[in-house]
């Protein structure tokens, strides 16, 4: 039995009720079910022409936020009551900033200036200003493309905070697991978790057996390493043993020792790269960014 508070019936019958009562193509419509977990409103509909989100009564700020981050223009299709039934009205998000959802029910949410895909390396000045100094977009665009990221995947991310975000953008029928060691990095943390509308990501404060017990079972690791990097590394081990690393260092010494440190613990396809950047200023000079490592391998 579906235990679900929306099941294929009832999700039926809203397309029935969407496709009796207004000309969008149901062929073109995402279906984005926020009553269940981990499931991300805010980039499901940046990315997508429509989208129809099943949500359970409660979220009081749910178009604020959707105004906040720029969606102000789209328009909503809706109906007063929890049943595909009556009279649909419709409304632009930026005229509903005031209201919240009263009832479980379907809404039809249109965004005219949707994404069709999500271009990796987002722009540093995206992300929330806090304690962080994020590395520079292109280099998270590289290191964004080494993961290989697929929607459902698990990934664990160590004081890499843009990393866990786009990470889990990508990532959005899977889980993000973002290891956060400082106090003000983790309110940065979950500033842009809060920002970006993501419910795709646990924060937990250290890596060990018990931490990451009860959470689900990682296939990749971001680290930017550091002095209990080896402990991090055996414990996911001991989590999945076949996991993949992705480690990102700008100490050369570091970078020249991962791979034999790798190899200690039967971890393969060791690939050694280093990225390096350099922008025109305004003096028509350039100024050339950190060259950081990086190191992947897969046991």
């Amino acid at each position: 039995m579906d235990s679900r508070l929306f099941g294929n019936t009832h999700i039926l019958a809203w397309l029935q009720y969407y496709a009796e009562n207004t000309q969008v193509d149901l062929e073109k419509v995402k279906i984005l079910d926020i009553t269940r977990k981990n499931k991300n409103l805010i980039p499901t509909v940046e990315s997508h022409d429509s989208v129809l989100v099943f949500t359970e009564a409660g979220h009081h700020d749910i178009f604020y936020r959707m105004w906040d981050v720029g969606l102000g223009e789209c328009e909503v299709w809706y109906n007063n009551g929890s049943d595909p039934s009556g009279p649909i009205l419709h409304n632009k998000v930026k005229e509903m900033i005031n209201r919240g959802i009263n009832a479980s029910a379907a809404m039809l949410v249109l965004n005219p200036n949707a994404r069709s895909t999500y271009k990796i390396g987002m722009r540093n000045t995206s992300f929330s200003k806090g304690s962080v100094h994020y590395v520079g977009s292109e280099i998270r665009a590289v290191i964004l493309n080494k993961m290989h990221i697929s929607t459902g995947d698990t990934i664990v991310v160590i004081s890499g905070e843009s990393i866990a975000v786009e990470a889990a953008i990508l990532s959005g029928e899977g889980t993000v697991i973002a290891v956060e060691y400082n106090q003000n990095d983790r309110k940065t943390m979950e500033d842009n978790i809060f920002q970006f509308g993501l419910n795709n990501i646990s924060i937990i404060d250290h890596v060990d057996d018990e931490s990451m017990s009860g959470l689900p079972k990682p296939s990749l690791a971001f680290l930017v390493a550091s002095a209990s990097m080896e402990n991090e590394i055996q414990c996911l081990l001991r989590v999945n043993p076949h996991m993949e690393f992705i480690v990102y260092t700008l100490d050369f010494r570091c970078a020249a020792s991962l791979p034999a440190l790798f190899e200690q613990y039967g971890i393969g396809e060791t690939e050694v790269i280093q990225i390096q950047v350099s922008k025109l200023s305004s003096k028509n000079t350039f100024r050339t960014e950190p060259a950081p490592w990086i190191i992947s391998g897969r046991a």
